[in-house]
Formats: C-alpha cells, sequence, structure tokens
C-alpha cells in the first residue's frame, strides 16, 4: 500500500501560503505507509518540528489495479472514501524550499497521514460536490468543497496512473482547501464529510 497525495490543488489555500504559481499539471508526493495513522489512535507532535500543520483532505481508496488509465474511466478504480489530515511539519518544509532541497520529510514522517473510517462512493451522488471540515475542540477551523478542486479526482487518477501503477488498498489525498494551521498537546481533531463524523482523534 502507498500514500499519494496532492499538493496545491486549491486555488484559496496556494494563496495563504505565498504560491502564485497557475500549476498546470497536478504537484505529486508520496508518503510511506508508516505515515498511515488510524482508528482513531492519537498523534504525537514529533519532537523534531516546532509546528505541525493540519491539513484537511478528502481521502480515495483504490480498489483494482490500474495503470494508464483514461480519465472517462477513473471513477472504476475507487470505492470508498474518508476525511484524512496530511501532517506537516511547516518549519521544516520551509527550511528545505529555502535550500532548494526535496520536502519530502516534512510530509512523510511517521503517522502524517491521518484518515477515519472509509464510507462507499455510491452514498454520493457526485464525488466533485462534497463538503468536508475540520473541528479542533469543537469549533470549526478548516472547511471546503470538492468542486473546487484545481484538478479533480478523476483527472488525478488517470495522471499518477501515467507514473506509478496503482493497487487496491493505495490512498489518494487530494489536497486541501484554505484554513491549514498549527495543531497542539491536547487538541481534539473531528473530520466531517457531508456533516457525518469520520474522523475522531487526539493530539499529544
Amino acid at each position: 500500500m502507498k500514500i499519494i497525495a496532492v499538493g496545491m490543488n486549491y486555488a484559496q489555500h496556494n494563496k495563504e501560503l505565498g504560491h502564485t504559481l497557475v500549476n498546470k499539471e497536478p504537484v505529486i508526493f508520496m508518503k510511506p505507509d508508516s505515515a498511515l495513522l488510524k482508528d482513531g489512535k492519537p498523534f504525537f507532535i514529533p519532537d523534531f518540528s516546532k509546528r505541525v500543520d493540519y491539513e484537511t483532505e478528502l481521502v480515495v481508496r483504490i480498489n483494482r489495479l490500474g495503470k494508464n488509465i483514461a480519465p472517462r474511466f477513473a471513477n472504476r478504480y475507487y470505492d470508498a472514501v474518508t476525511v484524512g489530515i496530511d501532517f506537516t511539519a511547516r518549519d521544516l518544509q520551509s527550511e528545505f524550499r529555502a535550500n532548494g532541497a526535496p520536502w519530502e520529510l516534512s510530509k512523510g514522517f511517521d503517522n502524517s497521514a491521518a484518515i477515519g473510517t472509509f464510507v462507499p462512493i455510491s452514498r454520493y451522488a457526485d464525488i466533485q460536490k462534497l463538503n468536508f471540515k475540520l473541528t479542533i475542540d469543537e469549533q470549526v477551523v478548516q472547511q471546503g468543497n470538492t468542486a473546487d478542486m484545481l484538478f479533480s479526482v478523476d483527472y488525478i487518477i488517470s495522471y499518477v496512473s501515467q507514473f506509478v501503477t496503482l493497487k487496491i488498498g493505495d490512498l489518494i489525498f487530494t489536497g486541501t482547501p484554505v484554513g491549514v494551521g498549527p495543531v497542539s498537546i491536547g487538541q481534539h481533531l473531528q473530520g466531517y464529510l457531508e456533516e457525518e463524523k469520520l474522523l475522531d482523534f487526539y493530539i499529544r
């Protein structure tokens, strides 16, 4: 199982991070399977970072083997979705970028990919019209709609499959909307998809 993630897929989020370039193709990065955090287990802030940000995202689960998938057939390759958080060591990411170095370590560290309970995609009429949000201590801190994605789920799947074979159980984090921010010890995070709570855990 591999975790494929999309960066800078919402215009307003790009602005809040100071990115002014318009991407012609999706920005893709990977997380190792050791990044996975599930079953409501707590997230422990790592010692190597002074600022870890939450990035709430729609996560898609691949359900069949695929390579060079045409966009019109991409919807056949996933069967479930959930809400996830791409944790980012923002201070490390800024340092790596300033030095022109790869920034995978700021994204792919242990437990940096939190996922909630998966629900069948058949429950929704259109994956590109889904509302999702994150609350911290019951206050909404981030919310978005998949209609605002720069690159749709099906396009992302088609694009990625040109380079890497998609396998059953692979996860795709589809990008975060505006409103990212830091986490701190003791906070209670809950993620919702269309008002259904799918993600629930604490920061330690």
